[in-house]
């Protein structure tokens, strides 16, 4: 009975997740996501998918972040009509996340259209809103830690991951007939025990083939609790009576930042200045947050408030002329803005006011992927003079700052301590969503520490199961 792994995306990066188990002939998409990045990247998106979509039984979601279920509308547009099977947080958060994504395809699409900036006549947008409500259509929500069958011989269960708001490891139970039973674990992305409102990873007892994450492989973050770097930030550039700039993933990232913020006031170690979340997606993703407290541990002065993630001045912008407004108002102030990588949206209309003032600060809290203009000015930030911004060169005064301290991710030491914890290591281990050189450095921790010899997806894309 054959099972195996082909690795189609985030194979030598850290999107475009997708992973496709075929047993006994049928075949299930682990995760579904967009390819991000610079535009080689992004064009990825556009090309065929590699099987018929309609011939895929399933998908099944390690998480709602877009990278792991953004090519969702695409693969019902081209056919796909199975089910979609996540916890009820990724499913509540995925909804929101789809037609969003389809509502800025549409708009980049128009806006070439209008402009002629595209080079195609007329644009297209990569998926549409009825592309997007047809893939909500499909989710299927279950709970963790209950085996779900798929089909004859084979079963999944889900395990809480700490990464966001219902993301959770995906366990597959296969029956491989005389060579007895095998269990696969893909992780997705794994969080680590610093967060200070989700709760960490679970362990797992063990695994036959570990399909595990790679962002981090090659580094170590900072174990200085992150609300001590935060306050540090905040503190210097309100009293320059400047405007704190930070670039956050609207799902998960935007929300850890405004608990912190309340809990650095609640404790007295910054101001209570203005805080302006800037995200029409983040906004919603909190309310999700609340309807999760199986995945959050929340810890503060205000534990029982009916909203613990608002800081006491706390804006909401929600049409595109708040958000310009906001661009123009004076310091001090707090703006959280997505997206988390500068890739478009609201942050670099921020960016454009803020970046020529010295009193002002742009913080870094999240990963920044190669090619991305967030990774370009977080790497170049020291000699470069200008950004270059909707076609404008926006002169470079403001402090630059990254915070390692917040991410969501395990790194390396992370990651090894997880596997301790297994009863004995699993047999194969593919590593995927990193970059090559995070993979091969955590190829080597893992063979000096366990002895075993990891898959690097950037190598080998297709895995037989042994």
């Amino acid at each position: 009975m054959p099972l195996n792994i082909q690795v189609l995306g985030a194979d030598d990066t850290v999107t475009g997740s997708r992973s496709l188990l075929t047993y006994q002939g049928r075949s299930w998409l682990i995760d579904c996501g967009l390819f991000q990045g610079d535009k080689a990247k992004r064009e990825r998106n556009w090309l065929p998918f590699s099987i018929q979509p309609s011939s895929l039984a399933g998908v099944l979601l390690t998480h709602a972040h877009l990278d792991h279920t953004g090519y969702l509308p695409r693969l019902c547009q081209q056919g796909f009509a199975g089910p979609i099977h996540a916890t009820q947080g990724t499913v509540d958060l995925t909804q929101i996340l789809l037609l969003d994504a389809a509502h800025l395809e549409e708009e980049a699409a128009a806006f070439a259209n209008r402009t002629h900036y595209s080079n195609h006549s007329p644009a297209e947008p990569l998926f549409t809103a009825a592309d997007a409500a047809l893939a909500n259509s499909r989710l299927v929500p279950h709970r963790r830690d209950q085996w779900i069958p798929l089909a004859e011989g084979l079963s999944f269960r889900l395990v809480r991951a700490g990464h966001i708001i219902g993301a959770s490891m995906i366990q597959i139970a296969a029956d491989l007939g005389d060579r007895g039973m095998r269990t696969l674990t893909f992780t997705g992305d794994l969080g680590n025990d610093r967060s200070h409102h989700l709760r960490p990873p679970e362990y797992i007892h063990g695994t036959d083939v570990l399909v595990l994450e790679s962002t981090y492989g090659d580094r170590l973050q900072p174990r200085e609790d992150g609300l001590v770097a935060l306050a540090e930030v905040v503190r210097r550039t309100m009293a320059r009576g400047g405007v704190l700039v930070i670039p956050a993933f609207a799902v998960g990232r935007a929300q850890e930042l405004t608990y912190m913020l309340r809990l650095l006031e609640d404790q007295g170690k910054i101001p209570a200045v203005p805080v302006i979340l800037d995200s029409p997606m983040a906004t919603a993703a909190m309310e999700v947050c609340l309807r999760h407290p199986e995945d959050q541990v929340l810890q503060s002065a205000f534990t029982g408030s009916a909203d613990p993630f608002r800081p006491r001045l706390f804006e909401v912008s929600q049409t595109v002329d708040e958000s310009m407004l906001s661009c123009m108002r004076d310091g001090p102030m707090i703006v959280i803005s997505a997206s988390g990588m500068l890739n478009g949206g609201r942050i670099l209309h921020h960016l454009k006011a803020r970046l020529p003032d010295p009193r002002s600060t742009v913080v870094f809290c999240g990963y920044q992927a190669e090619g991305t203009k967030g990774r370009f000015l977080q790497d170049h930030s020291a000699d470069l003079a200008t950004l270059r911004i909707h076609h404008v060169e926006v002169p470079i005064a403001a402090e630059i700052v990254t915070l390692d301290h917040l991410s969501s991710h395990a790194d390396y030491v992370d990651t090894l301590t997880w596997l301790s914890h297994m009863a004995q290591p699993p047999a194969q281990i593919v590593l995927n969503h990193g970059e090559p050189q995070a993979q091969r450095a955590l190829a080597a921790h893992i063979l000096q520490r366990f002895g075993v010899q990891a898959i690097l997806a950037c190598e080998a894309k297709h895995i037989v199961i042994q």
